[in-house]
């Protein structure tokens, strides 16, 4: 009670649209798909005039493709705007910005995997909007954003004294080392705890530990989520087995907001479509954000390759969000061979094709160096598959790329994301 009590009044203070916007996306939760798309249409439609008025950047974008905020009758007008990169947004910044005197503003800073620094500031109204959206998806889990949660994110032994205060008011606890009595001190907190958050790849490395040490099967865990990073098949089974959950996504970015959550019962991730709008292009998502007035984004490339389900798809809980079936991966890197060259998810593939082909779940780490060579790391031991592995490769590479193999390799340096392709080409 007086952690929930905490909570009730740091959203008050903090987020104070945020608890009636929740109840508002539990109500349309249960629309139809026309009521759905109504909406959306008419948020995105007062967004656009918001921001062609407010933004010297996009009154100029919108004004240069001809494109009328006001004259819209269809989202499918929007298309003339050609989308925009995070490039763009830290280059135009000033410019984007909207000169709305907004009552809060929230500064965020975010580098993500392409190491590029983008800083903003979030209005009120987006940071509370877009963290009602991601408690409504607890909720589909039996999860209240204040009962008893660990966390993953990185090596955290520096976390500063406003960070370990903020983790207490938010029931919170972390793991500060990767070390066998760190690791039990975490698992025996974790008993009383309800869900499990972090980077997958530090949820299955810890998993691995729990597993090894015989700490499994003593949780009462109702959600494992792992956000910032793909969720591989392989971790699944080693997650389960020490937390008695898989992980389950949440996907989205600080600038693009939360874009989809994980259905309890259909396994895929339904789009929000109430904040924002999803698009795939040659197989990339581009997405604008209908909560970003202070720091506009609209058609913004978020550098992700995602398969959507089909438009006729039902979902089995009956929610008529549409669906996004798979996150692949990072676009934009290239593998280079001796002649030609190929995008990184090449290597998803391959492996993806050993898992559905011949049952053979590997995890593994590609680092390219030089033109037409690639290292391959296996975390697993199995060197009889090198075989099996040639095989997938060159259906993708031929002769044109060569490579090494090496087997039992730790992947994860555990102080950050885990990354599956590393160059040092671009």
């Amino acid at each position: 009670m007086l952690h929930k009590l905490i909570y009730n009044m740091g959203m008050r203070y903090r987020n104070p649209s945020l608890i009636p916007y929740l109840k508002f996306l539990e109500e349309s939760d249960k629309w139809s798909l026309e009521q759905l798309n109504w909406y959306q249409f008419n948020k995105a439609k007062e967004f656009f005039c918001f921001v062609g008025f407010y933004s010297k950047f996009y009154k100029e974008y919108f004004a240069s493709y001809g494109f009328e905020p006001l004259k819209m009758t269809s989202l499918d007008e929007m298309k003339v705007l050609p989308p925009v990169d995070k490039m763009t947004l830290i280059e135009r910044n000033a410019d984007i910005y909207t000169y709305f005197k907004f009552p809060k503003l929230i500064f965020c800073e975010t580098s993500g995997t392409s190491g590029q620094v983008l800083q903003y500031h979030k209005d009120e109204v987006w940071d509370s909007h877009n963290r009602a959206a991601m408690f409504r998806g607890y909720r589909w889990y039996g999860i209240e954003p204040y009962e008893r949660n660990g966390y993953f994110w990185g090596y955290n032994k520096t976390l500063n004294w406003k960070g370990r205060i903020l983790d207490e008011l938010q029931n919170r606890f972390r793991v500060f080392s990767y070390s066998e009595d760190e690791i039990t001190q975490f698992v025996n907190k974790l008993k009383s705890a309800k869900f499990l958050e972090g980077y997958s790849s530090m949820i299955y490395e810890v998993a691995k530990i729990v597993n090894r040490l015989g700490l499994s099967g003593q949780f009462d865990l109702k959600m494992i989520k792992g956000t910032s990073e793909k969720i591989y098949n392989s971790y699944q089974l080693e997650v389960q087995k020490a937390f008695g959950q898989r992980i389950i996504s949440e996907y989205g970015a600080s600038e693009s907001g939360l874009i989809a959550y994980e259905c309890p019962e259909g396994g895929h991730m339904h789009i929000n479509m109430e904040n924002c709008i999803v698009e795939v292009e040659n197989g990339e998502i581009i997405v604008t954000n209908l909560l970003s007035r202070s720091f506009p984004i609209i058609r913004y490339r978020l550098g992700d390759a995602v398969t959507l389900a089909p438009k006729d798809y039902k979902c089995p809980c009956g929610r008529q969000h549409p669906v996004i079936l798979d996150i692949l991966g990072r676009v934009g890197k290239n593998i280079y061979g001796k002649t030609g060259k190929y995008p990184s998810l090449t290597f998803y593939y391959v492996f993806k094709n050993l898992t559905l082909s011949k049952g053979i779940v590997l995890n593994y780490q590609a680092v390219q160096n030089e033109p037409g060579m690639v290292h391959v790391k296996i975390e697993q031991y199995l060197p009889d598959l090198a075989g099996i592995i040639d095989v997938e490769m060159r259906k993708y590479f031929a002769r044109d790329l060569d490579y090494t193999l090496s087997w039992g390799e730790k992947l994860h340096s555990m102080d950050g994301k885990l990354k599956d392709f590393i160059t040092t080409l671009e």
